[in-house]
């Protein structure tokens, strides 16, 4: 009785795997998954929003940021910024997997943006407001990932390695304060 028990388990749904062959436009995005696909997109499209405007803020503090004393803090404002636009570019990825549409709208970034822009001229200044939106972005994503739980492991997946990111962003700057 175990064994057949156990059989009938290990077997694969073989409707779903082959219904999967038919609504081709849907992408990656099979009958099975199991998310909320609207929900999951738009909580992506936040992200996006707050990516952009950190690789914007780290952008403006590298550039911004001058003397032969601060090229360690420069170095990493501009190591920050590229990773923050490789973040970006993961999530509207994911968003199209979602048949969604990234929204890369400037004109409403800074309201959809967890994370806001800074405009500091000195170092400190800027290492203080970086450490305070990779803080929040470290608790959006802690909050969409548990919002998502076990529903799209995908998603849920790439949210957990761009938080990983987001927490050495967070030590580096606070290794800078001083």
């Amino acid at each position: 009785m175990a064994e057949a028990s156990t059989s009938t388990r290990s077997r694969l749904d073989t409707e779903a795997i082959r219904a999967a062959a038919r609504n081709l436009q849907d992408g990656p995005v099979t009958a099975g998954y199991q998310g909320d696909r609207a929900g999951v997109v738009a909580m992506l499209n936040g992200a996006l929003a707050t990516e952009l405007v950190c690789v914007l803020r780290y952008k403006r503090h590298y550039f911004t940021v001058s003397g032969r004393e601060n090229g360690a803090v420069k170095a990493e404002f501009l190591q920050h910024a590229t990773q923050e636009q490789e973040h970006a570019d993961m999530l509207a990825e994911r968003i199209i997997q979602l048949n969604g549409k990234p929204d890369f709208n400037p004109a409403t970034l800074p309201a959809r943006s967890h994370a806001e822009y800074d405009e500091s001229d000195d170092v400190q200044s800027m290492v203080r407001a970086n450490l305070i939106a990779e803080r929040v972005a470290i608790e959006s994503y802690r909050q969409m990932i548990e919002r998502i739980g076990d529903t799209d492991p995908t998603t849920k997946h790439l949210l957990i390695q761009i938080m990983a990111v987001e927490e050495e962003h967070a030590d580096d700057m606070r290794d800078l304060l001083e």
